[in-house]
């Protein structure tokens, strides 16, 4: 191990020289400046080895409240805290999907992604137009039986 050491107490000695060699007859450098100069680059190189801290992120904070995001008429997004009827357009000009959006944000997988009342509208509108129905099955009235 302390050979190891020595070695690249060497390597950094040997790149050291090399660079400020390089620097100093491209750049007017003052004597007085020199030991800083080399300072500077063997620090530099010293560090190349090591390897620094990972960044952690601190996690974002939902605009609004998690229980204040569903509402009868609208969802309220925990990103920017507009309220909208429908999340998923809304998660795409973001990048996120639905399953991405619930997990970020630690929601249930039953979180809805369209407001209640905007979805029964739909589905009413959708069973007037008799979507939904197998074919050859009638709207028909039903005959009273007698």
């Amino acid at each position: 191990m302390a050979e190891d050491n020595k070695v690249s107490n060497d390597l950094v000695t040997e790149l050291t020289a090399a660079i400020v060699g390089a620097y100093v007859t491209k750049n007017p450098v003052p004597v007085s400046d020199l030991p800083g100069v080399i300072a500077s680059v063997a620090d530099s190189i010293g560090r190349l080895g090591q390897t620094q801290a990972e960044v952690v992120p601190e996690p974002q904070k939902p605009a609004i409240s998690i229980r204040k995001s569903l509402t009868h008429d609208y969802l309220i997004s925990l990103e920017d805290g507009q309220q909208y009827r429908t999340l998923k357009r809304h998660l795409g000009k973001l990048g996120l999907t639905p399953e991405e959006y619930r997990a970020k944000w630690g929601l249930p997988v039953d979180y809805p992604m369209v407001a209640p009342a905007y979805a029964a509208k739909r589905s009413e509108l959708a069973k007037k137009l008799g979507l939904g129905r197998k074919p050859g099955t009638k709207r028909g009235r039903g005959k009273a039986k007698g």
